[in-house]
């Protein structure tokens, strides 16, 4: 990819984590969201959005439903921030990959703390 779009990109990002706060959705307004990643296609018509939930499945699920119905006015808000000729259509997609790191970090910990558990047996 080339800088500028990679530019475009982190610039379609901020925008969309500044107007995702102001979503009047309750199912929005519930969950705590972040907007991981975008990535902004070559001829800027498609930005997919990756988003990253932290609650249960179920808020999760009902946090998209609630983005992908406000999908619209985050489209209109991100093309007044980021200033290109179109606003790129916003495909949202769920990204679990917060969640994962702090499970493996957790089973790290477990391990760690397990392991010195092992060495004060044998002292």
């Amino acid at each position: 990819m080339s800088t500028r779009i990679d530019r475009i990109s982190e610039e379609v990002r901020k925008a969309l984590a500044e107007a995702i706060r102001s979503v009047k959705d309750p199912r929005v307004q519930n969950g705590l969201v972040s907007v991981v990643h975008c990535e902004v296609t070559n001829d800027l018509r498609y930005a997919k959005c990756f988003i990253s939930v932290l609650g249960s499945e179920q808020q999760a699920k009902e946090v998209m439903k609630g983005l992908k119905s406000a999908a619209g006015w985050l489209r209109r808000e991100v093309g007044h921030k980021v200033q290109l000729r179109y606003a790129p259509e916003l495909v949202f997609e769920l990204d679990n990959s917060i969640t994962h790191g702090a499970h493996i970090s957790e089973l790290l910990h477990e391990l760690k703390s397990e392991g010195k558990l092992g060495e004060e047996d044998r002292a």
